[in-house]
């Protein structure tokens, strides 16, 4: 775990924007070097199915990527906690591995922070998808959490509100609501 000085920092870049699920103390804007948000994860629980399975965002590394989200500083005294319901909602297919990283926080200083990476060599890992066909699963999968789209949707918007906008989600939103709407553009 990161602990330093009992200080437990929690990295996120996708759902734990909006709902990270537990206490916080603090929220702070941070770069994660070395790693790139990418919906490169088939997900067949939460946002889709075995039998569908949609997409969720992974952090995928490479070199001279970065990624911009929030660190989370969890309160005092609930960092066991945090970690256990972390394990159980990340950890639940294996695809994503427990990282503790160092990330720079955007109004100065740095520290180590936990967060889940895609495991490259998981079946679920589905790198290099083009955004047209990421929309296109994104738009019709369904999973134990809700639509696939709602997931994309929220992300989007939570990172523009934290002046965060990513290009590609930006895209995506757009692809998928057409998609959904049945245009074909």
């Amino acid at each position: 775990m990161a602990m330093d000085d009992s200080t437990l920092w929690v990295f996120g870049y996708g759902s734990l924007i909006w709902n990270p699920g537990f206490d916080v103390a603090e929220r702070r804007l941070a770069r994660l070097p070395g790693w790139h948000r990418s919906f490169c994860m088939r997900s067949i629980h939460h946002r889709g199915t075995v039998e569908a399975p949609g997409l969720v965002l992974a952090l995928d590394a490479a070199d001279g990527a970065y990624c911009d989200g929030v660190a989370f500083r969890v309160a005092p005294g609930q960092e066991e906690p945090a970690i256990a319901y972390l394990r159980e909602r990340e950890l639940i297919s294996a695809a994503y591995l427990e990282r503790e990283v160092p990330i720079t926080f955007h109004d100065g200083g740095e520290a180590r922070a936990v967060t889940y990476v895609i495991d490259p060599v998981h079946d679920q890992y589905v790198a290099g998808l083009s955004l047209e066909d990421q929309a296109r699963i994104i738009a019709r999968a369904v999973g134990g959490r809700g639509p696939n789209d709602e997931y994309l949707f929220n992300t989007a918007t939570h990172l523009a509100e934290l002046d965060l906008a990513d290009a590609d989600l930006d895209w995506l939103v757009t692809r998928v609501r057409h998609l959904k709407a049945g245009s074909p553009k």
